[in-house]
Order: C-alpha cells, then sequence, then structure tokens
C-alpha cells in the first residue's frame, strides 16, 4: 500500500506578522489593524489564520465591507458577480413609447438565452409550519415524550408530594371537577431552595405524573446577541408547547430568564421578560390550555413580581435538602452499582442530615475514590465500607449553607405577604432563624 504523503507544512510567521499579533492582541477593535494583518497572513500563504483574523474583524463590524471581501478571497471562494448593467431604452424622449423595440432584433430569443444564469432579484423563503416564514423554527426545541418517572420515583420528600398533588396535580387529573369548578387546564408554579437538591427531577416527575411531553429551557437557549432574537426564542418556546400540549415547560435558572428589570440595565433582557410575561398569559383565555408552566430557581428574590402574580407563576414550592427516606434512596440509588460490604445504611442516612443530593453524590464518589486508592497500593481488592463513607461524609461540607445564609435575611427581612412563610418555618424548625 502507497504511504500517504504529509500534509504539507504552513509557512512560518516573520517578525512583521508577530509584532502586528501583538499590536492586535492590545487592540482587537481596531479594525484596520486586524484585517492589515490579515492581508499579511494571505499573501505568505496563512490562509486558515487569515479567515480567523477576518472573522474576528466581521464579529466588531459585521457591516464591514473590507473585512467581508478579504473573508472571500482567504477562503478561496469566487468574487460575486458583478450586477448586471441596465439596459437603456431605444429612445429615452419623454413621453416616447419606451418598450417599443427595433424591428431587427429578437428579444424573445435573447430573454431564452440567459435564462437561468441572471438570478432572480428576489426569492421567496418557504414557510414554517407554524407559518412563521423561517422553516427552522418548527424544530428548534425538542420536546422529549412523556416519560416514565413519576412522583414514586421521587425518594422520600413526601411534604413535597403532597403539595403537588393539592396544588397542581390534582385539578389536571380530574376534568370533571375541573369542568364543575371552571378550572382552565393551566397551571404555573415555581420550584425554589437550594441547589442540589432535585428540583429538576421533580420537574419530569410531574410531566411523567400528567403524561406531558417536557420542554426544558435554559437561559443559553433563549437569550441572543441580535435584538429581537431573545423574545422571537421565547415566543417559539411557547409556540411548540401549544403545538405539542400537553407539554410542561419548564423554565431552568428563572432568575437569569426573569431578573428584576427594575435591577436590569440592558433593554434586551428586559423586553425578553416582558414576552415571558406575554407568553405566561396567552393571546387569550384558551391559548395555554394543556401548556404547563414549571420554574426553578436558587434565588427567587431575584425573580422579577410580576411573574408571580395570579394567572402566572402563582404558586411556590420550597424544595429542601432531602429528608431521611429521600437520603437513604439516595445512596442506595449511587452505591447499587459499586463493590460495597457490610454498609450500615441507617448510620449513614444519621451522618448526612442537611446534605443535599449532589452532595450524597460527592459522598459516594469520596469512598469509592478511598478505597479504590487502598486497593492500588495493596494490590488487594478492597470493598467499599461504612466507615469509608462515614468518613466521606465527614469531610463534606453540606453546600446548601450558602444558601441558607441568604435566604435566612430574606426570611427575616423581606417576607412581604407571607411569601417565605414555609422557608421561615424550616429555619425555625432547625433553628437557624
Amino acid at each position: 500500500m502507497p504511504e500517504e504523503s504529509p500534509a504539507p507544512e504552513s509557512p512560518p510567521e516573520s517578525p512583521l506578522i508577530r509584532s502586528l499579533r501583538t499590536a492586535v492582541a492590545a487592540a482587537p477593535g481596531d479594525i484596520p489593524l486586524r484585517l492589515h494583518l490579515a492581508e499579511l497572513l494571505l499573501s505568505t500563504g496563512l490562509h486558515d489564520a487569515a479567515v480567523t483574523e477576518a472573522a474576528a474583524a466581521l464579529q466588531h463590524a459585521p457591516g464591514d465591507a473590507a473585512a467581508r471581501e478579504l473573508m472571500v478571497r482567504a477562503m478561496g471562494m469566487p468574487a460575486p458577480p458583478a450586477p448586471p448593467a441596465p439596459i437603456e431604452p431605444a429612445d429615452p424622449v419623454a413621453g416616447r413609447d419606451v418598450s417599443s423595440r427595433p424591428s431587427g432584433f429578437d428579444w424573445r430569443a435573447a430573454e431564452q438565452e440567459v435564462d437561468g444564469i441572471v438570478e432572480p432579484r428576489f426569492v421567496e423563503p418557504p414557510l414554517g409550519v407554524d407559518g412563521s416564514g423561517d422553516p427552522g423554527d418548527a424544530d428548534a426545541w425538542e420536546v422529549s415524550a412523556p416519560g416514565v418517572v413519576r412522583l414514586a420515583d421521587v425518594g422520600g420528600m413526601q411534604e413535597v408530594k403532597d403539595r403537588l398533588e393539592a396544588a397542581f396535580l390534582a385539578p389536571m387529573r380530574n376534568p370533571e371537577l375541573r369542568r364543575l369548578y371552571g378550572k382552565s387546564l393551566r397551571g404555573g408554579l415555581l420550584l425554589y431552595g437550594p441547589p442540589g437538591c432535585g428540583k429538576t427531577f421533580i420537574a419530569r416527575a410531574v410531566a411523567g405524573e400528567l403524561g406531558a411531553g417536557f420542554l426544558s429551557v435554559s437561559v443559553n437557549d433563549v437569550l441572543d446577541m441580535w435584538i429581537g432574537n431573545s423574545e422571537r426564542n421565547m415566543h417559539e418556546v411557547f409556540e411548540t408547547a401549544r403545538r405539542q400540549a400537553p407539554c410542561v415547560v419548564f423554565l431552568d435558572e428563572l432568575d437569569a430568564l426573569g431578573a428584576k428589570r427594575s435591577r436590569t440595565q440592558h433593554s434586551g433582557m428586559r423586553n425578553t421578560v416582558n414576552q415571558l410575561l406575554t407568553e405566561l398569559d396567552g393571546i387569550d383565555s384558551a391559548a395555554n390550555e394543556g401548556v404547563f408552566v414549571l420554574a426553578a430557581t436558587n434565588v427567587p428574590w431575584d425573580v422579577d413580581l410580576a411573574l408571580r402574580r395570579p394567572g402566572r407563576l402563582d404558586r411556590t414550592l420550597l424544595v429542601l435538602p432531602p429528608d431521611a427516606p429521600a437520603r437513604e434512596a439516595i445512596l442506595r440509588y449511587h452505591l447499587r452499582e459499586r463493590p460495597i460490604e457490610a454498609v450500615d445504611l441507617g448510620r449513614l442516612v444519621k451522618a448526612t442530615d442537611g446534605l443535599s443530593g449532589a452532595d450524597l453524590a460527592h459522598v459516594c464518589e469520596s469512598a469509592a475514590e478511598s478505597a479504590l486508592l487502598d486497593s492500588a497500593r495493596t494490590g488487594v481488592i478492597r470493598m467499599i465500607g461504612t466507615k469509608d463513607l462515614l468518613d466521606a461524609a465527614k469531610s463534606v461540607v453540606p453546600s446548601t449553607e450558602p444558601w441558607f445564609a441568604a435566604a435566612r435575611n430574606v426570611a427575616m427581612f423581606a417576607n412581604e405577604g407571607g411569601m417565605y412563610d414555609d422557608l421561615v418555618t424550616y429555619l425555625k424548625k432547625r433553628r437557624k432563624l
């Protein structure tokens, strides 16, 4: 088999190019300087580097004609053809019929000759399935099929399940009672609490209980650098959910998507919050039928108050660190495929009081790491025991403590209208208030 010839090496950079690179790094917004560097790179055969610099210039100045022309040359693309010169009428005298043509020229034959060569001036884009004019919008958001996760799969946390059932799920499961009492098939629920305590998993379990699709949305999915695109993305999220109802729209990190507008300096972010309010209200009373909105945040006090008004995310649920049954279920889950021996799960559950679900996963990981290192040193496989897990639990600082430190101040001084009564009750029970 013939050997493949090695790829040609790029020519080395000259001292002048290196100096220009230093100058561009010091002034990244200097477009002429960056284009001069790109021209030198292109002239020395460094096409890829020239493309990189031209792209950086276009990021700073999207409409710069010189940067666009240099990008075309660096990529080896043919220059766009010049527009055809306009055909002057045979007789430009005012009032003369300019549509008349010399009798000796066959215009129809000329049109057939250039047919297919001259591009049309305007091309109408195909409409999307929703008539928006953007064929990509229909598939921009992926809705997960109704999952198999149910609330029964959430270990412990019975109080949270009971609150969900009473405030959210029961009206949705009983259509006859819903019609009797005039309850709309709409819902908005805000899950809040310390990080790592299972708010996203609970949201998926709610979608499973409702037999609804699940559409998870984060700030990265919505926010866009171009004006108007963030609002359009938010609208498309809800349009997708309406088309595929019943559907649960899960707004993750709501404090980023719906931050208080009074604290937001950027007008684009304020417009995005306004668009979210519009979508929650629906175009009319039936627009959001079958669309259930769940949101999660670690800092509900940073969420715009308008989002929590009646008819929007007007119900809240505090999701606290897992209780004893939940901790046992989480520990069993993370130890199920690890080599364990004679683990006293009861002692471990007591020793991990106050840890979040993420902390418990870290405890199991640390214990497994300790046993693995001992096995590597001795050459004898050692099982994970109770001591490994208890030692790991002692070394883990609860990740929820900073959250409770901030929440304590909110519960004491900013509990307007009893918004955080559940939090106050928990802090008093734990003697943290």
